[in-house]
Formats: structure tokens, sequence, C-alpha cells
């Protein structure tokens, strides 16, 4: 899987990965299989290779998702990549292969709810603790690695309070321990930044995405991706992955492959909307601040212009004043018409979510209390920017 300096729609549509001799066409072929037939005995009894393409057993892979790990790994700048059932699987992952009792694991405070659960769940029970880190303090961050830091987990941005990471600093004092990190890279899909290499000699050593957001794009597949450049790492992810039975459908390998070309397009399409809608929601009464990486004042807006090649996503939070009940942002979310509500994003409709924080953080928000109430997040889809924006206005006029 060579890296390449070619456009990411380019690579997409001309990737150099082909499966095996014979057919060939713009769309991938679905190769569906859990039994594969060996050509003799002496095929069957060779070892099963971590490296490359090897088929033993439809769940280890068929064509079709080897085919969307090669486009996967292209698109993330990796040299490796494991497919999983969902972006859950792939928060799992990480974990299960690196650590082991005894172990410590460091989350942002702004991690997604699920990450946190898993520290607190399943890596508590198997005797792995967890510490939550203050992701725009790098100095504080630095202060509690210990000899037991075996894994840092980093997210940009964080989940539902948008903040952006010091990622430099970061990653500067895990490196200067020798800590292993991951990064939740669903938000910026591969196209906000390299993960990498975020500055010169200075990268993640993982980056996951959920496939179910910007890759798939049709609100319609769960999958998940664990990308490496370091071989060994790599083996160790594979590993695990066997180990915990993972695979994926190959009709929603279709379905991600369907969707990859198009990813540019409908990525830079959701972030400009994003971003004008999130300026826009900046000047309402109701709204004491929106948080938004790209927007000024945001927290850690500094940190993205540092490493972000201008890639935003299509999420930004709107914190209504706190004369606003909840009950009344509710509402407000109620009467929205282009608006879904539900979880997830990047998919074809807008969605907006309401958040109660109150359980959701270990730490003091980046706001006093005074200065803010309620959260909605946004997901902003493919809808006309304009309907977007009337809808949201004659939802604000009911708060009134």
């Amino acid at each position: 899987m060579p890296l390449s300096k070619r456009g990411k729609s380019t690579e997409q549509i001309h990737h150099p990965y082909r499966p095996p001799e014979g057919w060939d066409a713009v769309p991938v072929p679905v190769h569906k299989a859990s039994t594969v037939l060996f050509r003799d005995t002496a095929a069957l009894h060779r070892p099963r290779s971590r490296e490359g393409v090897t088929y033993r057993y439809g769940l280890q892979g068929t064509p079709s998702s080897f085919t969307l790990a090669a486009r996967i790994a292209t698109l993330e700048q990796a040299t490796h990549c494991v497919l999983v059932p969902s972006g859950q699987a792939a928060i799992t992952l990480p974990g299960m292969a690196l650590l082991k009792p005894g172990d410590e694991v460091l989350l942002p405070d702004n991690v997604y709810g699920q990450s946190r659960h898993l520290a607190r769940g399943l890596l508590s029970r198997l005797g792995i603790s967890h510490r939550f880190y203050d992701p725009l303090d790098a100095a504080g961050f630095a202060a509690l690695l210990s000899d037991r830091t075996r894994l840092v987990w980093l997210e940009a941005a964080g989940s539902i309070t948008m903040e952006f990471p010091d990622l430099i600093g970061l990653l500067s004092a895990c490196k200067a321990r020798g800590v292993a990190t991951a990064m939740d890279n669903t938000w910026g899909a591969g196209m906000a930044f390299n993960a990498f290499e975020l500055a010169p000699g200075l990268g993640v050593d993982i980056s996951m995405q959920a496939l179910t957001k910007f890759a798939s794009g049709g609100a319609d597949v769960l999958m998940g991706a664990v990308c490496t450049r370091d071989a060994a790492m790599h083996r160790r992810m594979d590993e695990m992955y066997e180990f915990l039975g993972y695979g994926v459908g190959q009709n929603d390998v279709e379905l991600v492959l369907r969707g990859l070309p198009s990813l540019p397009l409908r990525y830079r399409a959701q972030e400009a909307a994003a971003r004008e809608l999130a300026l826009w929601m900046q000047q309402q009464p109701a709204v004491a601040r929106v948080l938004h990486p790209a927007v000024p004042g945001s927290p850690g807006h500094a940190h993205w212009r540092e490493v972000s090649g201008g890639g935003s996503g299509c999420l930004f939070s709107a914190v209504f004043k706190p004369a606003y009940a909840p009950a009344q942002v509710d509402a407000f979310v109620d009467a929205l018409h282009c608006f879904g509500i539900g979880y997830s994003w990047a998919g074809p409709m807008s969605l907006a979510v309401p958040y109660d924080l109150s359980h959701s953080r270990s730490l003091p928000l980046p706001w006093p209390p005074e200065a803010g109430g309620t959260l909605v997040r946004f997901a902003i889809g493919l809808e006309d920017v304009e309907d977007l924006r009337a809808d949201l206005s004659q939802a604000l006029a009911l708060l009134d």
C-alpha cells in the first residue's frame, strides 16, 4: 500500500490495488465467501502471513475487503489497515491489542462517550486503569504521564464540545516518554490533516475512523478502520482482530467503496456549509457561543490552524444562553424540519441533538456555567444551505 502524492479523488478512482486476474470495471466486484478454496494441500498448510494479502477464510477478508483496506490506508496516508464491524470496534481494538493488566490509558476529557464507557467498563474489569486529561493543556498532560501509561487516545476535534487539542504538544510529550498514541480521526476523515505527519517527525501511531461516517456517506453502513504505518504495530492489531473474530460484510464493503470517490467532494461541501451556518448561529441572540474549530474564539482554534490544511468537518455545536431552559431548547430541536433528530453524522441528512454535559465530563467545561447553558450539536448534511438557515431561523423564533 504505497504512499502517494496524487489527489484524494484520483487515488480512490485510479487506485493501484487490483483484485486478482480476470474482471475489471469501475465498480469493485463484490466477493463473498466463508470458505476459501486452496489450490492444493501445500497452499492449505502454508501459514497465514500478516503482511500483504493472504486468503484463507472469509472472516479474514476477500478481494473486496482487501481493496477497501488498501484504499482506506491510502486515504489516511498509512501503510496498513484493518477493517472492523463498527467505529466502536475500531476504538476497542487498539486497547485490547496494546494494553494488559496494570497498564494505564489516558483519554481526553471530551472523548467520545463510548470510549469513556469502554475505559470505565471493559478495560477496568481487565485491570487496566484510565485517567482523563485536558486536551488543551499539554503541560498538565505531560505531568500525568507515568511509567504505567502505555496508550494515549487523541480526539480531533473533541466529541460534542469540539475543542481542538494541542496535538503538537500532546504528541511531543508522548514521544519523549515512548508512549503509544491512537487518534479517533473520524472527524478529519483523512481530509483535514495527515495524522501520521502532523509536524516533522511527529505523528500518531494509530489512526482509526468510523467508516460509518464520511467514508460511507449514506447513513446506512456500520464499519470501522484501524490504520498504522508500523509493521509491528499492524501485526498486533491484526492478531487481536483475529482473536476477537472481527469481520466485515462484503455488501457493506461495496457500499463504502462506492462512497469513497465522492468523499472529498462531500467533505468540502459539508464543511463549507457547516462553517457558514456556524458563523451565522454565532450572531443569533439566543446563542451564547458556537463551538467549531475553524471559528475564531472556539476552544483550540489556534491548535487547529497549526495542523489543519483548512479541513473542518461537518459538525458544530451551539451553546444556548442560560436563560433558556433545557425544555425550551428541546422544543427548538423538535421544531426543526430539515434536521433529523438522531446520532451519527456525515450522511446526506442534517441532524440536531441536544446534550446534557453534566454526566459526560470529569473536568470543568471550557466556559463557566454562567456563560452558557444547554448545548445542541448540529451535523450538516447535503441540503441547500439557505434551506437549513431558514429552518434554524424559524425554530429560533419560537424560543421567544
